[in-house]
């Protein structure tokens, strides 16, 4: 049986995690409103710009997207080169299986592509070592991005659009594909796989009831130029708002673990007090029993 001290020890250090627990609940809370407003204000930029490139796309012919220098971004190119995965994880733990569901969904990936030659792109330091640790595999980790949550901004994402843009113009890559934690709400997130370049199929795959049905539009200078000028924003707006998601998701996430082992201390500190209080009754009667057996054998 453990000594009283045993206990009370174990419940000092309990409480002193769930002080720690308890303190980083209230930090991502405090962080989670900014992230939510930042994501609202993002989302509808992102699907407005996606619906313009859409659209400008269908506008073109052969001559306007050569002309823009856009055509290797839209066309598929050939099978058997290089696939690029773009892996947005946390830099930290503690946020339950926010990074667990993250990393399967790129295990699963990686599995799908087994044999082909991968570049990745990773933004956190968990997937960046997930990916190091991986072996067996023809794998490259070109470009790398870390410590920039929970302070994600669109200056994070430009970067990071640059080098893609930069990696798929320079280097034989077959396609970009992106996953990634979205935020659903305080309690669910859900992993995105998406493809972010060749950017046609995204576009073909959308019915023309889903296209946006404009007018008839004069551009200036002109609409392969509007559209070279639009592609990188394009890129760079949906980026940031992939960084938004994964932020919020994070924080989301990490608040839910902590509420959740800070209720466990709890829990395991009145169990412990509860021993704690049935190991001193025991101890108390253990020794009136020996005073009552003393005095009876000296009356004895």
């Amino acid at each position: 049986m453990a000594s009283l001290r045993d206990i009370k020890k174990h419940i000092a250090s309990v409480k002193s995690i769930k002080q720690i627990t308890y303190a980083m609940k209230m930090v991502a809370a405090a962080r989670i409103k900014r992230a939510q407003g930042a994501i609202l204000a993002s989302r509808p930029f992102a699907r407005e710009m996606d619906r313009l490139i859409e659209d400008l796309y269908c506008e073109l012919g052969e001559e306007d997207l050569s002309c823009a220098g856009a055509r290797e971004l839209f066309e598929e190119r050939p099978a058997g080169g290089t696939l690029c995965l773009l892996l947005v994880t946390a830099d930290k733990g503690l946020c339950g299986s926010f990074n667990t569901n993250l990393l399967k969904a790129a295990t699963a990936w990686l599995k799908e592509n087994r044999g082909r030659k991968i570049c990745a792109v990773t933004v956190g330091r968990k997937g960046r070592d997930f990916l190091r640790r991986l072996k067996g595999l023809d794998l490259e980790i070109a470009h790398e991005m870390a410590g920039i949550f929970p302070k994600a901004g669109y200056v994070h994402a430009q970067l990071l659009s640059d080098f893609i843009l930069k990696l798929y113009r320079e280097r034989p890559v077959e396609s970009v594909t992106l996953i990634y934690n979205e935020f659903k709400s305080m309690m669910a997130q859900r992993i995105v796989n998406n493809r972010l370049l060749p950017l046609k199929r995204s576009i073909l795959e959308k019915g023309p009831a889903e296209r946006h049905k404009g007018g008839v539009f004069s551009f200036e200078p002109g609409k392969a130029e509007l559209l070279g000028a639009l592609i990188p924003r394009h890129i760079g707006a949906q980026l940031y708002r992939t960084l938004l998601e994964s932020q919020a998701a994070e924080l989301a996430a990490r608040m839910n673990a902590m509420e959740s082992a800070s209720r466990n201390a709890t829990e395991l500190m009145e169990d412990l007090t509860l021993k704690m209080n049935k190991t001193r009754q025991a101890m108390i009667t253990t020794e009136l029993n020996e005073i009552v057996s003393g005095s009876e054998a000296l009356g004895g």
